[in-house]
């Protein structure tokens, strides 16, 4: 048989270190299942929804620190990868879509399942480009994958079914990809002047994010000399929240307000690898540093004294070496306290004295993370998981949490433990989902019992979008479109095989955990949690007070008020 041009793409993937391709196989995706079958070096991940297919590659990319796969046929098929990438994109994770398309001779002609994917996937990659030739192979294949890995982001290859049988002569080079690891920092000359900034500062504070991944101690280091309390962006919690005692905690919609004022306090903001994106939440008199690799998110959040680009490890180590220890460390204590009296407070909320229903989600996330082991892999659906796994999991350098921190689309959670769980299958994934959420792409339970992946899926069931009812409270509307007619989820994943387990007692729940988690295979525990629980911003403005007000009005004049009374049995009367 002669090599095709999918075997070369296949040959370019298995050298290029790629292990799975996730995706619904179609008939203009037959010759490259083909060529996976024959070459017996990449497993093909059936799932039932493509859109799962690119949410579990992001995520086994997470994971496994390189490029990922997946892979749709032609027309709405590979439309549905589209949601799960732009995912990827947002968040700057490295994954090649491959995207079949009708055949070659009938581009232009209205055929069968015609879009025109290469323009589609555009503005969620930085390459999406149509393979002809077999002249074009596998050079297309390289410049795809390295566009991807160099860029942290997607890229897309377009090709027809007919084209991917086609013959090709050609071989692939022993070393398919390049991966660089240049040192990039700012200038002596800038290095300096961030310096005295920083030297002239009085009352310091650090805003740190995911770009901080590696840089656990130089921040430390930096905190200390500083006197400087770290606020903590979302996807900057798994790299930074541990062992730090200069923490303050979260700002922004699920902040605290430790977090929100040591930043509106401060005179010097100084902003490490975030992108954090509320504007009301930065200071207004302050000065306003930052460091970022990408030299294009300088000052798109807050008006800048000064933007630099640099690696920030690689930025503070030598930025260190300029800054004078500071002795007046009253900013630092001041919000520290603060801190750790929220902590309290919110530690207080997650308790689950027996008969206490319905149960409360605080403490259902606190049973996990007590149970969870010490390297356990979070997923966490958009909405109140991501809540409450932003307040009550704790990180330890070892744990990881994966969300849909920038895109925020529903249904992330349960997909990306599927790919979590394919890259490092005796790991411990747990997958916190919405009802909502999980509902959404259910049908992929199928694929977690076809694999056999031994994934926990931990659902907080209020029957409800209670995260987009708390907003229409909050604006003062009333709840409408929200409501959920839940199954027995327990019952549903017994249905397809999958261990399931249903609590409604707080009494019961760190016992179910307990099962769930030590079981082999995969379980669905099915928690029944408080719908009303109220989770308000650090910092509540006229607008939503007016808001809530207006909202309780609203519900007693259209008969609802037994909503008011349960939400003052379930939160003010804690």
């Amino acid at each position: 048989m002669k090599q095709t041009i999918a075997d070369l793409l296949i040959d370019a993937l298995v050298r290029a270190g790629v292990k799975r391709i996730y995706g619904i196989v179609g008939d203009s995706l037959n010759a490259v299942l083909d060529s996976i079958r024959r070459s017996k070096k990449i497993q093909w991940i059936g799932v039932r929804h493509e859109e799962v297919a690119a949410f579990a590659a992001g995520a086994d990319s997470l994971l496994s620190g390189s490029i990922a796969v997946c892979a749709g046929s032609s027309g709405p098929g590979n439309l549905h990868l589209i949601n799960g990438l732009y995912d990827c994109h947002r968040s700057r994770i490295p994954v090649l879509a491959i995207a079949a398309h009708i055949p070659s001779n009938e581009i232009g002609s209205e055929y069968f399942q015609q879009t025109n994917p290469q323009e589609l996937y555009r503005e969620c990659s930085v390459f999406s480009e149509v393979l002809t030739r077999p002249e074009q192979m596998p050079r297309m294949v390289t410049i795809a994958m390295q566009h991807a890995i160099s860029r942290k982001d997607v890229s897309v290859l377009v090709l027809p079914g007919d084209v991917a049988a086609l013959p090709d002569d050609e071989s692939v080079p022993k070393e398919v990809i390049h991966v660089t690891h240049p040192v990039v920092r700012p200038s002596d000359e800038e290095i300096k002047k961030l310096s005295e900034y920083l030297n002239k500062g009085e009352r310091i504070t650090l805003l740190c994010g995911a770009g901080c991944e590696g840089a656990h101690d130089e921040l430390m280091a930096l905190c200390d000399r500083l006197k400087a309390p770290m606020v903590i962006a979302l996807r900057g919690k798994e790299h930074l929240e541990y062992d730090n005692p200069y923490s303050v905690g979260l700002t922004g919609l699920i902040g605290y307000s430790s977090g929100f004022h040591a930043m509106m306090d401060c005179d010097v903001l100084l902003m490490l690898g975030t992108d954090f994106p509320y504007r009301q939440f930065f200071p207004k008199e302050a000065d306003i540093l930052q460091v970022d690799i990408r030299a294009e998110h300088l000052g798109r959040r807050a008006n800048l004294t000064m933007g630099v680009c640099g690696d920030v490890k690689e930025t503070v180590e030598a930025l260190l070496p300029h800054v004078n220890e500071k002795t007046d460390d009253r900013h630092l204590r001041k919000y520290v306290a603060h801190y750790q009296k929220v902590r309290r407070s919110l530690d207080a909320l997650a308790d689950g004295k027996p008969g206490r229903k319905p149960i409360h989600p605080q403490f259902l996330t606190k049973v996990v993370s007590d149970h969870a082991k010490e390297d356990a892999v979070f997923t966490c659906d958009v909405g109140t998981p991501t809540l409450w796994a932003a307040r009550y999991l704790k990180m330890n350098g070892k744990r990881r949490l994966l969300g849909s921190f920038n895109h925020g689309t529903m249904a992330n959670a349960m997909p990306q433990a599927i790919g979590a769980q394919c890259a490092d299958p005796k790991r411990q994934v747990i997958a916190l989902c919405g009802d909502g959420g999980l509902s959404m792409l259910m049908g992929d339970l199928l694929t977690i019992h076809q694999y056999q992946l031994p994934i926990k899926i931990v659902v907080f069931n209020n029957s409800a979008l209670s995260f987009v009812e708390l907003e229409m409270k909050a604006a003062g509307y009333l709840e409408t479109g929200t409501e959920l007619v839940n199954p027995n989820f327990a019952s549903v994943a017994q249905a397809i095989g999958i261990t399931g387990i249903r609590v409604e007692d707080p009494g019961d729940l760190e016992a179910a955990v307990d099962r769930a988690f030590t079981m082999d295979g995969p379980v669905l525990l099915d928690v029944l949690v408080n719908r009303q629980e109220l989770s308000l911003p650090p910092k509540i403005n006229f607008e939503q007070a007016h808001g809530f007000t207006l909202w309780m009005l609203k519900a007693v004049l259209n008969g609802e008020g037994s909503k008011l009374v349960q939400l003052a049995r379930t939160n003010l009367l804690r």
